[in-house]
């Protein structure tokens, strides 16, 4: 995204919630800004958990028309009526989930920091690739995915770019002109007022 477009919106849930309780903050929160696509993160293994939560999520996306995919579960991604899948591991399994999926489902990859394996998640058929962490965390393997991989990207490949992990108000500003998409979850459920949380962030876009 090498011109002057503001990055969409996407957003991940918490890793647990519970659907009842998340369906009021959720369509709060895409009630109040306009977001691209939901990615359904949970941590669980649990299929009836998983398969509750996603059907909860999608009847707020969809009437809302906001795409919804889920992280990992290729197998529910048909059975629930869901947008597509993120894979976590770059570019292993994409190909197998566009052939499993069809050309007109939405299939992303995690590339950590890897401009490597973004191109070959691309290659193989991804819809995007996601970066991350941006942000100053703990968590993983404490690699970040600074802005030069952003701009890089930006001006050689045309596949879209998700800048994800650790967002703050600053690095929205930073990274806004050279990618496609900024990604928050924890960023703002961990606030009471998710919708303003996102507000915030999403005032520092330049």
């Amino acid at each position: 995204m090498a011109d002057a477009e503001r990055p969409q919106i996407y957003l991940l849930t918490p890793p647990a919630f519970d659907p009842e309780a998340f369906a009021p903050r959720l369509a709060a929160v895409l009630d109040a800004q306009e977001v691209a696509c939901l990615r359904l993160t949970l941590a669980s293994t649990d299929e009836d958990t998983v398969a509750r939560a996603a059907d909860t999520c999608r009847e707020v996306t969809h009437a809302r028309d906001v795409a919804l995919v889920i992280e990992r579960h290729l197998g529910l991604v048909e059975r629930l009526g869901l947008d597509g899948v993120h894979l976590p591991d770059g570019a292993r399994g994409v190909r197998a989930a566009r052939k499993a999926l069809g050309p007109e489902a939405i299939v992303g990859a995690f590339c950590g920091a890897s401009r490597h394996d973004g191109m070959n998640a691309g290659e193989a058929g991804a819809d995007y690739v996601a970066f991350g962490p941006v942000g100053m965390t703990a968590l993983g393997t404490g690699a970040r995915a600074g802005r030069e991989i952003f701009e890089w990207w930006s001006e050689m490949i045309e596949l879209p770019v998700v800048a994800e992990g650790a967002l703050d108000a600053e690095t929205v500003a930073s990274l806004a002109p050279v990618t496609d998409f900024l990604a928050f979850g924890e960023e703002i459920w961990r606030e009471a007022d998710a919708a303003a949380a996102l507000s915030r962030l999403i005032a520092a876009i330049p």
